[in-house]
């Protein structure tokens, strides 16, 4: 046995479901066999197999996933494929427009405004996820820095927790942080909180003994184990480590949220809308290239051509439109008190249509309130709230959240004189076995009262009657009526306390006794006998009065709430019903192990409430919400919550979240409210909105723009635009959408939750970009025919007015495509965006009669041609607005 546990459980980076055995197993025998099975001793490890073990498992410390360096951001603030794209134009340029030109014809200004264009955008990114990241608390250690430990030939000694091995025997007291996974040898009246493993608020006893069915029960549920990370409450114990580091609960949480990340629902769209652009430039440039040299004969200029025509085709403003977007977004957050620490974020909230939250203190207050105060027939008495207060009023032990609750009841002072009326003689404190505690007053008449607050199952057998406390202005004891605790009576006090349980409700019942005045005043265990009982108190974390309101108005936003606890589904249960979630289908840990991925993702859309569910279950739950075409959001701010926060689209904190989770999250609250939620989707959304409105417009006027170009190089004797006009006319255009990320969206957009779709993006290319063309070559065939600039001779007269009316009409055409409705009319773009296009319409127009003209090979356009072009633009408006209602009539969508 001894080698089995040497080879198969302590072995170095092993399986979780060795580690689980193992927690199993050590749990279901004596304090005594499980050292044995660990291969130490009472007295501890000798100083030799403290040194092998420790070479053998390396110091207990986890790994913790770090921002990564400043320049190791800057580097990835340019990685994307649109900046590969243009940085590879901007060599070919560099060597055809500089090196290999004549000294005469060096033209620098190709790669400079592309330079700009890439130094600027990527900076900005970078900035601002730089600016996040230290905005965000440093990583700490979730562990003490030293604990007591037992070691043979040695007194007790406090040393680093980095150097506690398996095997050693430690000391645990109120207020430490436990080191590692141990199996309790020893204990007094020794509660553990674990909320940051389990997500359940009240801090849970724990024992030494054995536990036969531990085989059969998950390890967190198992009282004589204690968890690396969770802290001591109250009590103390001498505990025998089983894992270390990597090998804990924690640590394989912390190893699970230093791996990569999988590919949100925001990256996986950006890249495939780049993906789609570049297929559509490496067939379309290539092509244009080809039709100009072989036409023409100009193999050199057709190739400075190609180039302009590849950095108009490729968005090449979308990295800085989609960063500037996101910016705004994360500063409007920030406004409502929201830390944005990876902007990819801001979009993923926008398109999240499930959110997966943490019950405690994300729906619930986290904070134990007194819910109910009831007599033995089940009604509300302030007459019990007053023993309970007693009690817990005059205890002298370490006070638990359920005391403090009761204390929180001041109003009872008002009733009773605490000080004039009563005086403690003794108290008789909680230890695990008995589960109850008692303190003893003496009363006004001398006799003194015994109030016995404790366990259900415990305390009702010591009660032998049962009473009404009678009217709640004074504590009657004497003159209240007193009736046997037969079988019936406490069947009735059995199923009033079921049904507070049913309610969510830790329960504890309140006794009494009256002794002599003559009683000597050193109280024991045995005094706890022939009780009165008086009555119950019950316990909740109750819902939040924003969850409700919060969870319907992400309801109305497309936004499906679930929850996830580890806490029991009676209490999950409740707070689903406080805050108006359907409870008829709950999904206990245990059920869910017993389903198949396959089979578990179909029950998964059907469950609204997950309870007993451990942290790599609540991985597995967003993992397979994800693949079934989710976009998933989690709220969580305990070590149980990292790994989940990891994987989800978009994961979100709190500034109190314990720093693990924060390291986890894209998003950090700091005030946990899911109604500031309710506002991020709303950003989210509007991001997305004027990102879209960018790609859709760049991507369809681009398109329109290749089958004039290619159409205009196979008919014309000359360029239909010189290079360097295409690269003023793009830097024109794209200086007129910089103001898209402070424009609006119609409020029909931000209705449902909204994602990346190439199809979509694709379609609408193919259907509004050859507008553009039909409308380019009516332009040609007028400069043609009209204007006579049929010639090379007359080709600087053609290049102005496509120029003039290609520009015009990209820019007019942003109003067309940034909504649905008839823009002008029913919808007006922001002032910032209005005035930007107008400022480069006018720009356009004067542009022919400045100076810069001659430098751009342009010239004067005759006042003949306005006419022309006004009538050009109001057809193609309406033909756009046309084509605009028939596509949204048939594929039910515009951005």
């Amino acid at each position: 046995m001894k080698l089995f546990f040497k080879t198969k459980i302590i072995q170095p980076k092993i399986s979780s479901g060795d580690h689980v055995m193992l927690l199993q197993k050590i749990s279901s025998v004596s304090p005594e066999e499980a050292i044995l099975k660990m291969e130490t001793s009472p007295d501890g490890l000798s100083a030799e197999a403290v040194q092998i073990r420790l070479q053998e498992y390396g110091p207990n410390e986890s790994n913790y996933q770090k921002a990564p360096k400043w320049y190791r951001q800057l580097l990835n603030a340019f990685l994307n494929p649109f900046t590969f794209i243009l940085m590879v134009i901007a060599v070919i340029s560099y060597f055809v427009d500089n090196v290999m030109a004549a000294a005469n014809e060096k033209d620098p200004s190709t790669v400079i405004i592309i330079s700009i264009m890439v130094v600027f955008s990527g900076l900005l990114r970078f900035w601002q996820e730089f600016r996040s990241n230290r905005a965000a608390e440093q990583l700490k250690k979730m562990v003490t820095t030293s604990t007591t430990v037992k070691r043979k030939n040695k007194q007790p000694e406090e040393i680093s927790v980095t150097q506690i091995v398996p095997g050693d025997i430690i000391k645990l007291s109120a207020g430490d942080m436990v080191p590692a996974d141990c199996r309790i040898i020893h204990s007094k009246d020794l509660f553990c909180s674990e909320a940051m493993l389990t997500g359940e608020a009240m801090p849970n006893e724990k024992s030494f003994q054995a536990i036969p069915n531990a085989t059969t029960q998950i390890p967190l549920m198992l009282e004589n184990l204690c968890f690396m990370g969770t802290n001591i409450v109250s009590g103390s114990a001498t505990a025998l480590v089983l894992k270390t580091a990597a090998q804990t609960y924690f640590g394989q949480i912390s190893e699970k949220i230093s791996e990569k990340g999988s590919e949100t629902e925001f990256e996986k769209g950006v890249n495939k809308v780049s993906y789609l652009l570049i297929r559509f430039m490496l067939v379309m440039v290539p092509l244009i290239f080809l039709t100009n040299g072989l036409i023409k004969g100009n193999w050199m200029e057709a190739l400075l051509f190609a180039i302009a025509v590849a950095v108009g085709i490729i968005p090449e403003m979308l990295p800085m439109i989609v960063t500037a977007n996101l910016s705004k977004g994360s500063i409007a957050m920030s406004k409502k008190k929201v830390i944005v620490k990876h902007l990819d974020a801001i979009q993923n909230i926008g398109a999240m249509n499930i959110l997966c939250c943490d019950k405690t203190g994300t729906i619930t207050k986290n904070e134990i309130e007194l819910e109910k105060h009831l007599n033995a027939d089940g009604n509300d008495d302030k007459e019990v709230l007053k023993w309970a207060y007693l009690n817990s009023y005059f205890q002298t032990g370490l006070r638990n959240l359920m005391d403090e609750a009761v204390l929180k009841h001041t109003e009872v002072q008002d009733l009773i004189n605490l000080e004039s009326d009563f005086q403690k003689v003794d108290e008789i404190p909680f230890d695990f076995e008995r589960r109850r505690m008692s303190v003893i007053l003496k009363m006004k008449n001398g006799k003194q009262l015994l109030i016995c607050k404790g366990a259900v199952e415990e305390t009702i057998g010591l009660c032998t009657k049962s009473f009404d406390p009678g009217p709640d202005k004074e504590l009657h004891i004497e003159q209240d009526a007193q009736i046997p605790l037969d079988e019936n009576v406490k069947k009735k006090i059995l199923n009033i306390s079921k049904e507070m349980n049913e309610e969510g409700l830790r329960v504890l019942l309140i006794a009494i006794r009256e002794f002599g005045e003559d009683h000597p005043a050193n109280y024991s265990k045995k005094e706890e006998s022939e009780l009165t009982l008086t009555g119950f108190i019950g316990f909740l974390d109750p819902a939040k009065p924003s969850a409700g309101p919060s969870i319907d108005a992400l309801n109305q936003l497309g936004v499906e709430v679930k929850i996830i606890t580890g806490d029991n589904d009676l209490v999950a249960k409740k707070v689903g019903k406080d805050v108006g979630l359907p409870t008829d289908k709950i999904m206990l840990g245990e059920e869910l192990e017993n389903h198949a991925d396959e089979e578990l993702q179909k029950k998964l859309i059907e469950t609204v409430i997950f309870a007993k569910i451990n942290p790599m279950q609540k991985l597995r739950i967003v993992n397979l919400l994800r693949q079934a075409g989710n976009t998933v959001g989690f709220i969580g701010d305990g070590i149980n919550d990292a790994a989940a926060l990891k994987e989800a689209d978009v994961g979100i904190s709190v500034d109190s979240a314990v720093d693990i989770s924060k390291e986890s999250a894209d998003i950090i609250l700091l005030e946990k409210d899911l109604m500031v939620l309710h506002e991020g989707v709303l950003a989210g959304r509007q991001t997305f909105g004027n990102i879209v409105k960018y790609i859709k417009m760049a991507a369809s006027s681009n398109f329109g723009n290749m089958f004039s170009m290619l159409g205009a190089s196979a008919l014309l004797p000359f360029l239909p635009m010189l290079p360097l006009q295409i690269i003023t006319q793009n830097l024109l255009y794209d200086f007129s959408q910089s103001a898209i990320p402070w424009d609006t969206m119609d409020e029909e957009f931000l209705e449902q939750p909204k994602k990346w779709e190439a199809g979509s993006i694709q379609r609408f290319m193919l259907w509004i970009g050859p507008i553009s063309s039909v409308f380019d070559y009516v332009t040609f065939a007028v400069m043609f025919f009209i204007f006579k600039a049929n010639s090379p001779e007359h080709q600087s007269l053609f290049q102005t007015g496509w120029f003039v009316e290609g520009l015009l009409s990209q820019t007019l055409i942003v109003h067309m495509i940034r909504t649905r409705k008839i823009p002008f009319i029913q919808s007006w773009a922001s002032a910032p965006l209005t005035a930007v296009t107008s400022l480069i319409m006018l720009i356009a127009i004067a542009l022919p009669f400045t100076p810069i003209a001659e430098s751009l090979k342009m010239q004067a356009l005759p006042i003949a041609y306005f006419p022309w072009l006004a009538g050009i633009l109001l057809t193609y408006c309406l033909l756009t607005q046309l084509v605009k209602n028939w596509y949204i009539k048939k594929y039910k969508e515009w951005l």
